[in-house]
């Protein structure tokens, strides 16, 4: 089967590596330009592109995909599939049209849920308990093409953002292996999206961070595993930002006695009341310039005062 792959991040690579493996015909590796990065901002290649130029593939990087140029450039090409996982592009219809079997997307989600850029991360902060991969058809609108396949796996209370993205990369890297191999032998009939059960997962973006006290301890520990590694769950103390690496809900029932966003350190434990008199305890932060430290440390540089608070 000769296909052309589009990828960009790490989450890509399984795929891109399992295909590889499994001896497809990789006409062409389509990803995103490389970026300048790190101090001296050189440019640096994305995850894709590493794998790509290590197996000697062919590898095409245009900015944009309506570019003329583009157009005229992959409409050389006849592929039986398209491959797209997490390439950052809203694929345009003459490139929908272009392979027999259609572009074949892998999504993060049990679609139609959490169709949009950033499934992962908001089906742990919505505290899902159960998410996956959807192999799926690519048509004009977002994420709401016929379902292929999909796979399930359980979201644990210890899940990252990270460490749920690796999970779902490599069942995702098998699932589209296949599907491919099904939709080859005729086997696999699409299903249709149920629209009205859709749910959205945009873009993050720096506001979302920001932690409102007023949520239960529980919404608060979701947001933390939720928006790592960008942009963080972050509030203010003392007038630097503070970002949540690692909370939790803290033992015991509600307390009702302080307000919202009030710390307190009990027996090297760092404590801070939430909503409805929950708890929050948080085991791991970083004030703003300084490296991460665990709870212990932190309290043991900074010496609270009575009811002081972040906001």
């Amino acid at each position: 089967m000769r296909l052309i792959f589009c990828g960009t991040p790490q989450f890509a690579v399984p795929t891109l590596e399992k295909l590889i493996a499994e001896k497809f015909e990789i006409e062409l590796v389509v990803t995103n330009p490389d970026e300048p990065s790190g101090r001296g901002y050189e440019a640096k290649a994305p995850p894709v592109k590493v794998v790509a130029e290590k197996a000697g593939l062919r590898i095409f990087q245009p900015a944009k995909l309506k570019d003329p140029a583009t157009v005229e450039f992959l409409s050389r090409f006849h592929p039986d599939a398209i491959v797209v996982v997490a390439y950052g592009h809203i694929i345009p219809p003459w490139m929908i049209d272009l392979p027999r079997l259609g572009c074949i997307n892998l999504h993060a989600s049990l679609l139609p849920k959490y169709r949009g850029a950033a499934p992962i991360a908001w089906a742990i902060i919505r505290g899902e308990r159960v998410t996956g991969v959807t192999t799926m058809k690519i048509d004009p609108g977002l994420d709401t093409g016929d379902v292929l396949l999909e796979r399930r796996v359980e979201i644990l209370d210890e899940d990252t953002t990270p460490t749920l993205s690796e999970k779902l990369s490599t069942l995702g890297a098998d699932l589209m292996v296949e599907t491919l191999r099904g939709l080859e032998r005729n086997e696999i009939r699409p299903r249709p999206q149920d629209s009205s059960q859709a749910t959205l997962a945009p873009m993050l973006k720096k506001e979302d961070g920001r932690i409102e006290w007023s949520l239960t301890a529980e919404e608060i520990s979701r947001r933390v595993r939720g928006l790592q590694p960008w942009p963080g769950a972050y509030t203010s103390f003392r007038g630097k930002r503070l970002q949540l690496w690692a909370a939790r809900p803290a033992a015991g029932g509600p307390q009702a006695v302080l307000q919202p966003g009030t710390l307190e350190a009990q027996s090297g434990k760092l404590i801070i009341t939430c909503g409805e008199g929950s708890r929050l305890e948080v085991m791991e932060l970083q004030m703003e310039g300084r490296k991460r430290v665990s709870a212990r440390d932190f309290l043991n540089g900074v010496r609270l005062v009575p009811d002081e608070k972040v906001e």
